[in-house]
């Protein structure tokens, strides 16, 4: 009997490592990833001009990501006051459209990430879209970005208060990741130790 436990100890101990293990992150993990890095401003907004207390300002909120075929896309709804700032108040015309933006998946070491982002729809404002265009081709798809070890490190933390192992990720590896559905299906291999 003891040498049945020094020997399931002895193996817990050991070094584990993780192959072809599969992530399935949904689009409502990537919708709350994008709200918690970049839609945290006042009312989840995010201000691409101007802030909450401008006359003249250009925001966007209300982030919705989905799936379609191979790519990602995100919508988010736009408000827009453009013109000039004159005595506290903005002498222009106001713009309420939605835009999308589709982004392919795409590996970085430990970190999922996106490229390649398509403007799906934009406004019928020249002005607006002169605004929107860097916003969803650049920032939208660098907010989105995961350090995936990172958080499988912090959701192990608290492995030996709940189950008695002190379970450690020594090294993640992203091999691939495509959209499968409802899902982003992310590859990786890995080692885990257990104390």
């Amino acid at each position: 009997m003891k040498s049945r436990f020094l020997a399931l100890l002895f193996l817990l101990c050991l070094p584990l490592h993780l192959h072809a293990v599969e992530l399935k992150i949904s689009a409502q993990a990537l919708e709350h990833t994008l709200k918690v890095q970049l839609f945290n401003g006042p009312n989840g907004r995010y201000y691409i001009k101007g802030g909450s207390n401008s006359a003249c300002y250009v925001y966007a909120d209300s982030p919705k990501v989905s799936f379609s075929g191979d790519r990602i896309v995100v919508h988010v709804h736009t408000s827009a006051r453009l013109g000039t700032h004159l005595r506290g108040a903005c002498i222009g015309f106001g713009l309420s459209p939605d835009a999308d933006v589709s982004l392919l998946p795409d590996a970085e070491g430990e970190t999922i990430g996106f490229r390649d982002a398509r403007i799906e729809r934009l406004s019928e404002s020249r002005e607006l879209n002169f605004v929107l265009m860097p916003f969803l081709s650049h920032k939208v798809p660098s907010s989105m970005k995961v350090n995936a070890a990172d958080l499988l490190r912090k959701v192990l933390a608290q492995s030996l208060q709940s189950t008695g192992y002190d379970l450690k990720l020594d090294r993640l590896k992203i091999h691939s990741m495509q959209v499968e559905g409802d899902a982003l299906v992310v590859d990786v291999d890995g080692d885990l130790s257990v104390n």
